[in-house]
């Protein structure tokens, strides 16, 4: 669907959203709802997709439990759960298979972020292609 017809089907939203968000190694995927690092999917559970991709909207932007629970899980009363800190957990554990579990902190005065860079990792190796041109 080009942008344009995109405007035409949702009037007064110019911004499109991505389908895809690097964070450091790790590749989100709007369309599956999943992550990957280079080939290798993460299996995330909706949710853990969700609070994944909330956190990676704002790298290094530290997000309180109660912004979690309104933007994540779309509730505004306490639910009396710690069902924040389990998906964390399970993110973490996710990320962890790949070495990167220390993405994903807990912020000393509460709450969580992703400790990496927008965009692909420095330490990424790119294969050459056979139109790469040698300097």
């Amino acid at each position: 669907m080009s942008s344009s017809r995109a405007r035409r089907l949702l009037p007064g939203n110019e911004e499109l959203i991505p389908r895809f968000i690097e964070v450091g190694d790790v590749t989100l995927d709007l369309f599956h709802r999943d992550g990957r690092v280079d080939d290798r999917w993460l299996h995330l559970h909706p949710r853990e997709f969700e609070l994944l991709w909330r956190l990676a909207l704002s790298p290094g932007q530290p997000l309180t439990r109660k912004q979690l629970l309104a933007e994540v899980w779309r509730i505004k009363q306490e639910p009396g759960t710690n069902s924040v800190a389990v998906h964390v957990a399970r993110v973490r554990g996710k990320l962890g298979q790949f070495g990167l579990g220390w993405m994903l902190v807990t912020h000393p005065e509460g709450g969580y972020y992703l400790d990496a860079p927008p965009g692909p990792s420095v330490f990424r190796f790119r294969v050459a292609t056979p139109n790469d041109k040698i300097a």
